[in-house]
């Protein structure tokens, strides 16, 4: 059992962790995106975020409406139809920086923020590493030098599950426990810096995981993955400078 006066300290540090990362951003940031919302749909019945956002229901739903525009935010919902998590794309380039966004999951929704270079032809569709949410917990992803690596999706079709591959992809990744009211909004804020990935929710820093693959020298795109529900509100992306 933790003693009250260390669980104090350990809320301390986590909490002064977090202020350093806010005050990282706001010292050598530059805002590089930011979306609030507050706009009505050109076209209702259509998906239409706009302010540079696309998705994939064209080709993942048949083309309907995952993604609304409500109350000045945005909300997310796989339909059944869709053979795919939902995924929605910005373009923004940087080496080093931070996403910091507000969000609420529902009861069993799940929210992804996804770094991409689609140049990057090693891996995927270009993933090189995520930061994902649930009510229960938080996992950092090493994805270019883990399961999305071209190489490793090989091994795995032709080995199957082994014990190697399988010590392998563990290691590319950290998961970390929450207890979140997944009814109320919270605040993330993630950055990338070198090799390491950190995560913030609601002002302390849940954790952080180190991989080489964080340090892809761009990032040229996020995407917001939601393989049931989210909505997101409050969107903003920093480029760090040297």
């Amino acid at each position: 059992m933790i003693r009250p006066l260390l669980f104090l300290s350990l809320l301390s540090s986590a909490a002064w962790a977090a202020s350093a990362d806010e005050a990282l951003v706001q010292k050598q940031g530059r805002l590089l995106f930011s979306d609030d919302f507050e706009r009505d749909e050109a076209t209702p019945d259509k998906e239409d975020i706009g302010n540079g956002w696309t998705t994939n229901s064209a080709w993942r739903a048949q083309g309907q409406k995952q993604v609304d525009l409500n109350e000045g935010h945005m909300v997310v919902t796989r339909l059944p139809v869709a053979n795919h998590g939902v995924a929605i794309f910005h373009d923004v380039a940087f080496r080093d920086g931070a996403v910091k966004l507000k969000f609420k999951l529902g009861t069993e929704g799940d929210l992804g923020v996804d770094f991409v270079d689609r140049e990057c032809k090693t891996v995927h569709a270009g993933h090189l590493c995520v930061a994902q949410v649930t009510s229960k917990n938080v996992t950092l992803r090493d994805s270019k030098t883990g399961a999305m690596d071209l190489k490793i999706k090989e091994r795995r079709e032709k080995e199957g599950n082994s014990p190697e591959l399988a010590q392998l992809l563990k290691s590319k990744s950290a998961g970390f426990p929450l207890k979140m009211d997944p009814e109320a909004w919270h605040e993330m804020l993630i950055v990338v810096q070198g090799d390491v990935m950190r995560f913030t929710l609601d002002g302390l820093e849940i954790g952080q995981f180190k991989s080489e693959g964080i340090a892809h020298p761009t990032k040229r795109m996020i995407t917001l993955a939601v393989n049931k529900s989210a909505e997101v509100d409050d969107v903003q992306v920093w480029s760090l400078a040297d």
